[in-house]
C-alpha cells in the first residue's frame, strides 16, 4: 500500500495532497529513511511524521478497502510516541 494513501485513509493527515507535500519536503520518514509519497509500506514499518506535532507509528496491518471507521483505525497502526515539536527562536 502506498504511504500517502495509508496516512490519509487512516486520517493521520486528512488530505493526500498534504501528505505528498510533507513527504516531498522531508517531513515523513519510513524506517529512518526519507520517504516519497508512493513508498510501498509493509507490516512492521515505522513511519515518523514531523510538523507542528511529531508522531511515530508502527504499521500493524495494511488497508484492503477504502473505508476505515474511526473505531477500527487502531487495528492498522500502533502509536510509538506522540509529542509536540518545540521550535527555538
Amino acid at each position: 500500500m502506498r504511504l500517502d494513501n495509508f496516512i490519509s485513509d487512516l486520517g493521520l493527515i486528512k488530505r493526500r495532497a498534504v501528505v505528498k507535500e510533507m513527504a516531498e519536503g522531508g517531513h515523513i520518514r519510513v524506517n529512518d529513511q526519507r520517504a516519497k509519497p508512493g513508498h510501498r509500506l509493509k507490516v512492521g514499518d515505522i513511519v515518523e511524521i514531523t510538523g507542528r506535532q511529531s508522531i511515530k507509528i508502527r504499521v500493524k496491518k495494511l488497508i484492503d478497502g477504502k473505508s476505515v471507521t474511526k473505531e477500527a483505525r487502531t487495528e492498522y497502526f500502533e502509536i510509538l510516541n506522540k509529542e509536540p515539536i518545540s521550535f527555538e527562536l
